[in-house]
């Protein structure tokens, strides 16, 4: 019974040292092989490794924003490339936005919005009808997406120019008649100002550096955007320029007339605020008052009645 026992134990621990190099074997055959993968990875040349190095964005989001901008400038007009460019300039120029970004943006949004519409139709049961008009909805702003973008964009930075511009035209005017020049005027305001009234006339500033007459340089400020207020004003300094009238006078009489403009909108402004508290009168404050005050007797009358 002992000879029986050892044996057995004997057999057991064969069998068990057995797998052991099996599996040591086969493990070491399978580092074997990783090691000479990465080795054979690491040593290869790079004109063979360069397609597996690029980024995400070379390799797929590149090639099919060129495929939608082939397919856009298909779709587009031959004056399309102007007016937008003419609405990146209004915009500001947003950093890496250009013509081709916004022509590739619109067809690669409206076929996310029209993914997403039939999405978002399929998932709420929608009968095929209503399924064709939310996908043609969300085509439609997926194709205005950028667009309205610039023109969000382009009214923020108008409003903002109409904010800064009156102080702008101070300075230039505190400093022209402090002895300085013209340029160091428009100096002084591209350092002493933040924002898109500051970017302008240090834009202006610039291409009056490299050679470009004062008009042709504010004209092209004019063209950049969309105030009145700055239009007025560039086309004061051009004439001013051309029938050689003091800068001085000149930009007193542009300051007093913005700041009268400036506050001649707010008066316009706080007119404008009981027409439109009008609509959430009506419709949010009036009902909660009514509730309010009447309901109390309302609960009374149904007691009464009941």
């Amino acid at each position: 019974m002992v000879l029986l026992l050892l044996g057995v134990v004997l057999i057991a621990a064969a069998l068990v040292l057995v797998a052991a190099a099996t599996t040591s074997d086969a493990e070491a055959g399978g580092v074997g092989k990783s090691l000479a993968v990465l080795r054979a990875m690491t040593g290869a040349p790079p004109e063979l490794t360069a397609e597996v190095d690029r980024p995400f964005a070379e390799r797929v989001l590149e090639p099919l924003q060129g495929r939608a901008l082939g397919v856009g400038r298909r779709f587009s007009g031959a004056d399309s490339a102007d007016r937008t460019r003419h609405k990146l300039d209004l915009a500001g120029n947003p950093a890496g936005w250009d013509v081709d970004r916004v022509v590739s943006g619109k067809v690669i949004g409206a076929v996310v919005g029209l993914v997403v519409g039939l999405l978002v139709g399929l998932a709420l049961g929608l009968s095929v009808a209503v399924l064709v008009v939310v996908v043609a909805v969300g085509l439609v702003l997926g194709f205005l997406a950028p667009g309205l973008y610039l023109y969000q964009k382009a009214h923020d930075r108008t409003q903002q120019i109409g904010r800064d511009l009156p102080d702008a035209i101070d300075l230039m005017t505190i400093s022209v008649e402090s002895g300085l020049g013209f340029d160091a005027a428009v100096q002084q305001v591209a350092r002493n100002f933040e924002g898109p009234v500051a970017d302008e006339f240090a834009r202006v500033l610039r291409e009056m550096q490299i050679g470009q007459g004062r008009s042709a340089a504010l004209r092209a400020m004019a063209e950049r955007t969309d105030v009145p207020d700055l239009k007025s004003f560039v086309s004061a300094m051009v004439q001013a320029d051309s029938f050689g009238i003091p800068i001085a006078q000149v930009l007193r009489v542009q300051s007093q007339e913005m700041r009268v403009k400036r506050r001649q909108r707010a008066e316009e402004k706080a007119q404008q605020v009981p027409v439109k508290i009008t609509v959430p009168l009506i419709f949010f404050i009036l009902p909660c008052l009514f509730v309010a005050v009447m309901g109390p007797a309302a609960i009374g009358m149904m007691d009464s009645f009941g």
